[in-house]
């Protein structure tokens, strides 16, 4: 793999890259461009190496198969996000990977960031054409759970873009997943809805008045519109904190993850917007994409809205 073209650097518990001709110094004073951003979340299932049953075989350490990484770049080419929030990421390496192949087929990104949280191997990331005006990585959120202090697996990635006057933030979240080994907490329900409230404090450590900040959380949450975890993000004690945007494909399916084993349909992947964000949102909705690519590279579907500034 070439990095000619970009320039990596470690900055704290993740990896970031701009390309070399728009260093990061110059992304400070950059606003965000006129007219509409188009954000999306897309869960990319497993976009790193890992034991792997491919074609009938077992093959241990294996990368994401070829026609699964074609299919995750079908969807962003569908979609062409201007802003890209990814879970299940490899490390930095894999993103470049993404975005480099993904340049070749004519969607480019020049900015890019992998949090490496507790989880070793699936991140959140982010590739975006709008170049960062800061980067805050949250790699050890922690909480008390059955007496034990654990971490937020995946951290949160918190990501500024545009200048004080007509900017906004992103918050990039990937939750736990359901499964559990723990008779006392079945589908990880507990500890997901701890994760939710630790990550959200984080949020209004940052913004204490929502009504009047300009912000985004995005990811994929394990769970569905009305749980406990969502509930988090949304209100504290008669705080409105942030809203969930309404989403639905072309058909006017809601669901964004498909479980083939028991052949269910969830929506668990979501847009949340502050109060002062909200008239931001082009026709207040997002779209879950169902044309080219969709569910040929992950088994969730990609999530995006437009942004008007």
């Amino acid at each position: 793999m070439s990095l000619r073209t970009f320039a990596f650097g470690l900055l704290a518990a993740g990896a970031v890259f701009t390309d070399a001709a728009g260093a990061e110094s110059a992304a400070a004073s950059a606003p965000v461009a006129a007219g509409s951003v188009r954000l999306a979340t897309f869960n990319v299932y497993n976009y790193l190496s890992m034991d792997r049953r491919v074609e009938g075989r077992f093959r241990p350490t294996y990368p994401k198969p070829e026609r699964e990484k074609d299919g995750v770049r079908r969807a962003i080419h569908e979609v062409a996000p201007d802003v890209l929030a990814l879970q299940e990421m490899g490390p930095a390496p894999y993103l470049e990977e993404l975005r480099q192949d993904l340049a070749l087929e004519g969607t480019v990104y020049r900015h890019g960031y992998v949090l490496e949280g507790a989880d070793p191997e699936r991140h959140v990331a982010v590739l975006s054409r709008l170049p960062f005006t800061r980067v805050v990585p949250h790699p050890e959120v922690s909480f008390n759970y059955f007496d034990e202090r654990e971490a937020v697996k995946r951290g949160m990635l918190e990501v500024r873009f545009g200048d004080e006057a007509d900017g906004w933030t992103l918050f990039v979240v990937h939750l736990k997943s359901r499964y559990t080994d723990r008779p006392d907490d079945p589908a990880s329900e507990r500890r997901r809805t701890l994760e939710a409230r630790a990550l959200r404090d984080l949020v209004l450590e940052r913004f204490p008045e929502p009504s009047a900040a300009r912000f985004v959380i995005a990811g994929d949450f394990n769970d569905t519109p009305r749980s406990r975890p969502l509930a988090a993000f949304q209100e504290r004690g008669e705080r409105t904190i942030a809203l969930v945007l309404p989403a639905s494909d072309s058909r006017g399916d809601t669901w964004t993850h498909r479980y083939l084993p028991e052949e269910t349909y969830t929506r668990v992947d979501f847009l949340l917007v502050s109060p002062g964000m909200h008239e931001r949102v082009v026709d207040g909705r997002a779209f879950v994409h169902d044309g080219v690519g969709a569910l040929e590279g992950s088994d969730h579907r990609l999530v995006y809205a437009d942004l008007r500034f």
